[in-house]
């Protein structure tokens, strides 16, 4: 008997051609959220409008430099206090 494939889908070679095609456009697919996920533009940081926030940063770097040996501890009480008030 004659098919119309000529018995080209024989063997399981028809399963074979479906599978490469789904794992062909499974990787179209991750290829398109990798793009997606590297050429996505980074959180903006929230604004430094509080002032609460501010000091806070501003009380780090002096507590850093306290640490490093820049400043005395007489001078970092100073810069602190000035800080606060």
């Amino acid at each position: 008997m004659n098919y119309w494939d000529n018995g080209h889908m024989d063997s399981g070679w028809g399963v074979a051609m479906i599978l490469v095609m789904l794992g062909v456009w499974a990787l179209i697919a991750l290829g398109i959220v990798w793009f997606i996920h590297t050429t996505r533009t980074p959180p903006v940081p929230p604004a430094a409008s509080d002032a609460g926030s501010a000091t806070k940063g501003a009380e780090q770097i002096l507590a850093e430099r306290l640490a490093r040996g820049d400043i005395s501890p007489e001078e970092y009480r100073e810069r602190l206090k000035a800080l606060t008030t």
